[in-house]
């Protein structure tokens, strides 16, 4: 299967995506990644080793919390997992630049 990778999580991986072996659940997937990446622990991961609820992280472009199984889903060898790094409100943050330079016009 392969792991996407979007945003800060790029630079910590080095590479946009990553190949992984077949047959894992995706909990099995995430432990290999922060076994692999163990500066992504702390981004994927919360203190208890479950998945960020924050986190966009998808499978063929669908969310798996909202599977009956969850993370506990087998991904096959043709699944394309993607995760991203979460953003802030645009409006605000461009509002924040905005001012900041002094810029007031909306």
């Amino acid at each position: 299967m392969r792991v996407e990778f979007y945003g800060i999580y790029r630079p910590l991986v080095g590479s946009k995506s990553i190949e992984f072996e077949d047959d894992l659940t995706l909990r099995q997937l995430l432990q290999q990644i922060v076994t692999r990446y163990p500066a992504l622990r702390s981004e994927l991961l919360d203190e208890q080793g479950q998945l960020h609820p924050w986190l966009p992280l998808y499978v063929n472009g669908r969310n798996p919390r909202l599977w009956a199984d969850g993370l506990d889903r087998p991904i096959g060898a043709v699944e394309v997992v993607s995760i991203f790094s979460p953003i802030a409100s645009g409006k605000i943050n461009v509002e924040v630049v905005k001012r900041a330079r002094g810029d007031e016009t909306p």
